[in-house]
């Protein structure tokens, strides 16, 4: 979350700061602003709200200057407003920090420093950093950082900016990512590659308690000891024009459309030339596939249910244990690891900062960790033992899509390679899921021709004030999914059930009217969803559900269909969650919301 970017060179640094600030705008945000060295001084400028608002005020209050930093807010303490937007400056204006992550202690520090006599204008913590930076600065910017940030408790990534020191940007994380980007004649910082890759594609990747001294002429890395640190430069492969919505009204929309190449960019890596399951680089050899005793997956949000639907796959093909865990929950029930414990973190970023503090939990207390993840060089991709990634090209939009398919379809491949490993399928049936596997793709491109049909359902029920999924078995983690995206862009209270469960509670919510979307994609369990929908219709329920055209029961009971593409069952997730995605895109464009930036959300989290 937040969007730092900063730049020294030779030219107009506000231009830089804006354009690379527009390219992590995904991340979330209520306030932008910049600070740039001009003619002796630092000039800060910053608003509440959109990027736009202060690009206005930039007219209005232009500045010139070749070095400066940027930044893109979302509110952890104080809330939005100019006084609280980044860039945040010492009393006297000399020093000015941006600032992602959360110090935890700042409370503490702004006790210390207020009895030195230091005043705070903001509600932030942030600039509680900046006072602390002034009071340990003694005419070296580098050592006043490093000694600051010795007193600091909490997750951070931060550049600092000084008009005493006009050719020098100072950098530093700690479980907040930091990217440092390498150019000729000029040097970039900022929070996320997209912002940089306009102007370079080679970069260094800052580890946690490491500084960086970043000028024109180069890139000095320090670690916690202030000793210098020998970093090999990290090319990007990715496509700018990946990064760019492509003709689409908006990045969800297109990232959806973009699903069947990033499904069969993810499965092709894996299939060799014979046309077999090859998953190498995991340390999943035989002896290790057979040592697992138990499978924990780890996760937030989106990817949770990435890991819910894993549970089902990983327990049907390998017969063995599995848990899931929401990330932000398993540190604090001081989690037993136990010998044979494959542990499975899930993260689209790789900077989750619930997930990767989880996975630095369980490290801790030996279990060997595999990351699913879509970004190379990531924390998390960089602190695993091992990484598949997803290989699902950068995705723009706050709401997750083609990330969370291809994370479903690493899980079903991994659980393709455990099982044949362990012998726990029939070689008939591991042959007949592996060519089910390999035509997901398709199936995913043929489910997009139902996009009309599930705009016209938005049409007819994105007025809805409430919105109910019901699923059994593997689809209970899409229909949570399903809702999760609904509620998020487009704000329709929406809840979750299993189906089962409708007659403990639940089916005191339905009246008449009331909007129920009803996922059945498991054969043998379509006589017990048939049931679960003559309990709903019986009380006033519409039902919309979504099945294959085979499922006669469902067919004949629903008020609307939206008919999915037949598959194995273990591969259902992967179709059903199609007109999920689409439905709530259509809702919220329906009700004329920003859908790529939904209100109080950020596309990387990664604060606690």
């Amino acid at each position: 979350m937040c969007g730092i970017v900063g730049y020294i060179g030779e030219k107009s640094a506000v231009d830089i700061l804006i354009e690379g600030l527009s390219m992590l705008e995904y991340r979330g945000y209520d306030s932008a602003g910049v600070a740039v060295y001009d003619n002796g001084a630092l000039d800060v400028r910053k608003k509440k709200g959109r990027l736009d608002m202060l690009r206005q005020l930039l007219e209005k209050e232009p500045v010139q200057g070749t070095m400066g930093i940027g930044h893109t807010r979302w509110a952890t303490h104080g809330a939005p407003s100019d006084e609280n937007s980044h860039p945040h400056t010492n009393g006297a204006g000399t020093i000015a920090v941006v600032h992602n992550g959360i110090i935890e202690n700042y409370s503490r520090l702004k006790e210390y420093l207020g009895a030195k006599g230091y005043s705070f204008r903001s509600q932030t913590d942030t600039e509680v950093l900046a006072h602390l930076i002034d009071h340990y600065y003694m005419g070296d910017l580098l050592s006043a950082v490093q000694d600051a940030l010795r007193h600091v408790e909490g997750s951070y990534a931060i550049c600092v900016v000084s008009k005493d020191h006009p050719g020098e940007i100072i950098a530093a994380r700690k479980d907040s990512p930091l990217v440092l980007g390498s150019g000729q004649g000029e040097n970039f910082v900022a929070s996320d590659v997209p912002a940089l890759l306009k102007h370079t594609r080679d970069v260094y990747f800052l580890e946690d308690y490491e500084v960086a001294r970043v000028t024109r002429e180069g890139i000095d890395i320090f670690d916690r000891y202030g000793i210098p640190v020998e970093r090999e430069v990290f090319h990007v492969e990715w496509d700018v024009q990946a990064a760019e919505r492509g003709g689409y009204p908006h990045f969800m929309l297109k990232e959806i459309h973009e699903e069947p190449k990033a499904l069969q960019d993810t499965l092709s890596p894996r299939i060799n030339a014979q046309g077999d399951l090859n998953i190498e680089g995991l340390g999943l050899e035989e002896e290790a596939v057979r040592a697992v005793r138990r499978i924990v997956i780890v996760a937030c949000g989106t990817a949770s249910y990435a890991g819910q639907v894993g549970k089902y796959v990983f327990e049907k093909s390998l017969r063995i244990p599995v848990e899931v865990d929401l990330a932000s929950e398993y540190r604090y029930r001081d989690p037993v690891v136990q010998e044979g414990d494959l542990f499975l973190v899930i993260s689209q970023s790789g900077e989750t900062a619930d997930t990767l503090a989880a996975m630095r939990l369980a490290k801790a207390r030996g279990a060997r960790i595999l990351a699913i993840t879509n970004v190379v060089g990531s924390t998390i991709s960089r602190e695993a033992d091992a990484v598949m990634y997803t290989w699902a090209g950068p995705e723009i939009a706050v709401a997750s899509t083609k990330a969370f398919t291809t994370q479903l379809l690493c899980i079903e491949l991994l659980a393709l390679h455990m099982a044949r490993i362990r012998g726990s399928m029939e070689q008939a049936q591991w042959q007949a899921l592996f060519a089910a596997v390999q035509a997901i793709p398709a199936k995913v491109e043929a489910m997009l021709e139902a996009e009309d049909t599930v705009k016209r359902c938005a049409h007819r029920h994105s007025n809805v004030s409430d919105a109910y999924f019901l699923g059994r078995n593997l689809d209970y983690p899409i229909a949570m999914e399903g809702s999760l995206k609904l509620k998020e862009i487009s704000y329709i209270h929406s809840e979750a059930f299993a189906a089962g469960e409708l007659k403990h509670g639940p089916i005191a919510l339905i009246e008449e009217g009331t909007l129920v979307l009803a996922i059945a994609t498991q054969k043998e369990l379509y006589e017990k969803m048939a049931s679960n929908i003559k309990e709903v219709k019986a009380r006033g329920a519409h039902v919309l559900a979504m099945c294959p055209g085979d499922a006669a029961l469902i067919l004949d009971l629903a008020d609307e269909v939206i008919e999915l593409e037949d598959t194995q069952a273990l591969l259902t997730p992967l179709i059903s969650v199609i007109p999920a995605q689409l439905l709530a895109y259509f809702c919220s464009v329906e009700r004329g919301y920003d859908v790529d930036k939904p209100r109080n959300l950020a596309k990387s989290v990664t604060v606690e």
